[in-house]
């Protein structure tokens, strides 16, 4: 069965999906500074061997990116989606998984950022309503910067049940809420936990909170109301990271 295919531009978009074997990438549009910069930044393997590669001038490879005002920096590609695994699949036999879900995020800048903190510091997996999920986002792979090859996505039917069925399968919910009953460093985050993140304008729905085992913040200063979730997402991620290096070395 044929894929669909879509378009992404920017540098980092485009050469990690030519380093990712396992990203199926149709055609690629490139100014001839942005083919010497990838062999450069490539000397051992020739990325665009096996791909059809036409030559235009910067202007010529404005029409892909202006609508969405973006910078492609001379790098334009043509690709297809790549195959998901099963979440239920993927779960098997793991341990000491940490998920991220989202919430009625539908921001395709702050879902590209969080997929590039995700990424950064090794979180297992991204779980995401699938109507809400901007798959063929030029700006959500802009702003991954080429983190939408390392991370996987959970694309779900409905978030609720999702929830649930992790739940019974010995996964701890934590929900991120301004409001939460003690600061997210207080947790030890053993076992398998999901971090649950609600919309950017509303937070989490209640309906969904519901499914949240604990309740937990970030401590910032009284005075501001709240971060943006991508940068809320990071500060947590990073923190979780740490904590596992710190058990290693010990």
């Amino acid at each position: 069965m044929n894929k669909s295919s879509f378009f992404i531009v920017g540098q980092h978009a485009v050469m990690e999906a030519l380093r990712n074997p396992n990203r199926k990438v149709l055609r690629v549009f490139l100014t001839e500074d942005a083919k010497k910069n990838i062999h450069r930044k490539n000397p051992n393997k020739n990325l665009l061997e096996e791909v059809k590669v036409y030559f235009k001038s910067k202007k010529e490879l404005d029409k892909y990116s202006s609508k969405e005002q973006l910078m492609h920096n001379g790098y334009v590609a043509e690709i297809e989606h790549l195959d998901q695994p099963e979440l239920k699949e993927f779960i098997k036999e793991k341990n000491n998984l940490t998920f991220v879900c989202l919430d009625e995020v539908t921001d395709p800048r702050n879902i590209g950022s969080l997929i590039r903190s995700a990424a950064s510091f090794k979180i297992d997996g991204i779980i995401i309503k699938e109507r809400h999920f901007p798959k063929d986002s030029k700006l959500m792979y802009k702003s991954a910067s080429g983190c939408m090859e390392h991370v996987n996505i959970f694309e779900v039917s409905n978030i609720n049940s999702t929830l649930k069925n992790l739940r019974e399968k010995n996964f701890w919910v934590y929900g991120f809420d301004s409001k939460g009953q003690k600061d997210f460093t207080d947790v030890k985050w053993e076992g398998n936990n999901i971090l649950l993140f609600g919309s950017e304008g509303f937070g989490m729905r209640q309906h969904t909170g519901k499914y949240a085992d604990f309740f937990v913040k970030i401590d910032i200063n009284e005075e501001i109301e709240s971060l943006n979730i991508s940068n809320s997402a990071a500060i947590v991620f990073h923190h979780l990271s740490y904590l596992k290096k710190k058990e290693l070395i010990i």
